[in-house]
């Protein structure tokens, strides 16, 4: 009984005997899983467009932020480093599509795994070679992101909130809204499902493979670079954010690997529950829990339902 107690009754005891303190736990928790929501939706927006998972996604955050604060590091103002990346991201895409993808097209889709496989592997060789393998610092305050923190008194206690957070927060919602825009109302997004439902179909029609896909790795490169700023705000410019990118497989897999809603709404889970789970619990499991739990949560989902939340169920006809 008092290990019942210790495990099961005494967490939730102290989960809900300061709630002030809890309030903090899960606003912090929300802003993580934010984050975990946008790197997801750089894989689900490649993932619908080839069905393929692309390992290089993480990379393309630690490259995209890396290029604007290097380019800073050599005299560019930030606003114009901040073009200038995007830029880069958009000739990276291009150069992918030119390069890599466009020799693949109706290949095996193992086939455009491993490409992304060694894509990443590519892309880590150049950043480190090119702008050094040590941990940089980012250009919060040059590109106008706010600093400091708001403190507010809730449930009796003092809750604070991290300008920066809510700015993440903010600007994620506003990326996510303006993908979700393009991709439902313009004749891109329209292409784009047609691509993702049938490559052959599509380039029976007229549509243009190729150019969608040049168009979806900007989009996700685009995504990548604002993770990015927004998790070296938070931390440092390091390779390190690769591994906390691939946090994203876990949430795609909760979601769903062709749902923007599912991806947005996992990630936010994954953010509460593991942040939850290592405040209260992390004791008990011998800490470091926001390093796998959300791979346990993946694998159960895998289990006993595997397209995720919001994926579509596939049914194979015998």
């Amino acid at each position: 009984m008092e290990l019942l107690h210790s495990i099961f009754i005494g967490p939730f005891a102290d989960m809900f005997s300061d709630l002030s303190f809890l309030i903090q736990v899960l606003w912090e928790g929300f802003v993580q899983g934010t984050l975990y929501a946008l790197i997801a939706l750089g894989f689900v927006l490649i993932f619908k467009a080839s069905g393929v998972f692309n390992f290089a996604q993480g990379i393309m955050v630690v490259f995209a932020v890396l290029a604007l604060v290097g380019l800073y590091e050599a005299g560019v103002p930030a606003w114009l480093a901040l073009i200038l990346t995007i830029g880069i991201m958009g000739l990276l895409a291009i150069g992918i599509e030119r390069v890599v993808l466009r020799p693949l097209v109706n290949q095996h889709d193992a086939i455009l795994l491993m490409a992304t496989i060694g894509l990443a592997r590519f892309l880590s060789g150049a950043g480190q070679f090119i702008f050094g393998g040590e941990n940089k610092a980012m250009i919060t305050e040059e590109l106008g992101l706010p600093t400091g923190s708001s403190e507010a008194e809730i449930f009796g206690g003092v809750v604070f909130f991290e300008h920066l957070d809510i700015a993440a927060v903010i600007i994620a919602g506003l990326l996510v809204a303006a993908l979700a825009v393009f991709f439902s109302k313009t004749r891109i997004g329209r292409a784009l499902r047609a691509v993702a439902d049938d490559h052959q179909a599509a380039l029976s029609v007229g549509i243009s493979l190729n150019q969608i896909w040049a168009i979806v790795w900007f989009a996700a490169g685009i995504v990548a670079l604002v993770t990015g700023i927004m998790w070296g705000a938070r931390s440092d410019v390091s390779f390190a954010l690769e591994i906390i990118a691939l946090k994203a497989l876990a949430v795609l897999i909760i979601g769903g690997f062709t749902s923007i809603p599912g991806a947005i709404i996992a990630g936010i889970i994954v953010g509460l529950v593991e942040k939850l789970f290592e405040i209260y619990w992390g004791s008990l499991l011998g800490g470091g829990v926001e390093a796998w739990f959300a791979y346990i949560v993946a694998l159960i989902f895998l289990l006993f339902r595997p397209q995720g939340l919001f994926g579509e169920k596939i049914i194979e006809r015998v």
